[in-house]
Order: C-alpha cells, then structure tokens, then sequence
C-alpha cells in the first residue's frame, strides 16, 4: 500500500485524496444525523399513539363504568 501512495503524483496525494475523505466524511456525518433524527421522530409518533390508545382506555373504562 506504501508502494502505491509512493507511486501516486503530489498532486493526487495532497489534492484528489482530501478532497475525496472530506467528501466521504461529509456524507458519513450527514447519514448519522438522518438515522439519529428518523429514530426520534419515530419515538416521537410512537409516543403520541401510546398516549392517545392510553386516552382512549381511560374514556372507555369511565364510559362502561357509568
């Protein structure tokens, strides 16, 4: 692998390659920040639906008592 660093141009090593890792980089933070905010939003409606189902136990519970 040192071999082919070696053999690559300057240009390539301190240029292409960079450019490329920062690329990768970028698209690697930007995939966890969209699984992190897709996992909170469906935490988020997975807790609206518990609250609501849990609502509406509480008003059929009071409505067959009465």
């Amino acid at each position: 692998m040192a071999e082919l660093w070696k053999s690559l141009p300057s240009w390539v090593r301190n240029i292409v390659v960079p450019v490329i890792a920062v690329i990768l980089a970028w698209n690697l933070i930007w995939f966890v920040v969209g699984a992190v905010t897709s996992l909170l939003a469906f935490l988020f409606k997975a807790l609206i639906v518990v609250g609501v189902a849990a609502g509406v136990v509480i008003l059929v519970k009071k409505a067959a008592r009465s």
